[in-house]
């Protein structure tokens, strides 16, 4: 797709323990990042959306190459900025568009009132439209968890770490704060995802141990249907 930047993106599980180690090793080099709380981290919603047959779901656990799926986004429980977010994956490469929603276009979605978007003067929300109504997207479920972020600017490198991986199988309270949700991963690990451009420094590979654990195809989404 013209226009796309697409980045390499690492993903292991890796221990809570190992978790804390690498963590403080790259917060002794790395910038974090700025909208994080004092503890470092930062909370994440997501609604994901797939079709009637769970398209979007079954691509991911039969690993094929070429895959994209839609969700909102929004963070730390504040409605002012709320996103659409279209993630491809394309050959172990991946790219992400994104637009803005208002938080009464975001409930319009969630009730199913979604003819607004056809009219948008924003590509991203006129497919997403055609999505909704050609290939019947409807909301899937609902991922929580908690962000931890590292930036380093050679080669655009960002490292997460996140943990408390919970999911919601209803989603009519997406945008309240209390929202009822259970464990999507197993208690004392998290995923370690690494992303980056053209190359990753030498010495990230060695602080976050990239060669003592093995890439996996975990996926925040499929874990919270499987599990949830």
């Amino acid at each position: 797709m013209q226009g796309l930047k697409y980045r390499h993106e690492l993903k292991h599980v890796v221990t809570m323990a190992d978790a804390v180690v690498i963590s403080s090793r790259l917060s002794g080099l790395l910038e974090s990042d700025r909208h994080a709380g004092p503890d470092g981290k930062y909370q994440i919603r997501s609604l994901y959306f797939d079709t009637l047959e769970d398209k979007a779901l079954y691509e991911k656990i039969n690993g094929l190459p070429l895959r994209e799926k839609f969700r909102i986004r929004y963070y730390n429980h504040d409605l002012s900025f709320i996103r659409l977010e279209k993630k491809i994956k394309h050959y172990g490469m991946t790219a992400k568009l994104g637009e803005t929603l208002t938080e009464t276009q975001t409930r319009q979605i969630l009730a199913g009132d979604y003819d607004f978007l056809k009219d948008s003067d924003q590509p991203l929300l006129r497919e997403f439209f055609l999505g909704l109504h050609l290939e019947r997207l409807v909301p899937r479920t609902v991922v929580d968890y908690w962000r931890e972020a590292f930036f380093h600017p050679a080669g655009n490198v960002r490292i997460t770490i996140d943990s408390g991986i919970r999911g919601a199988i209803g989603y009519s309270h997406f945008l309240d704060a209390d929202l009822p949700n259970a464990d999507a991963m197993d208690d004392g690990y998290c995923i370690l995802e690494v992303k980056f451009d053209e190359f990753l420094p030498e010495f990230i590979q060695d602080v976050v141990q990239l060669n003592t654990c093995s890439p996996t195809a975990v996926s925040k989404y499929a874990a919270c249907r499987v599990y949830v």
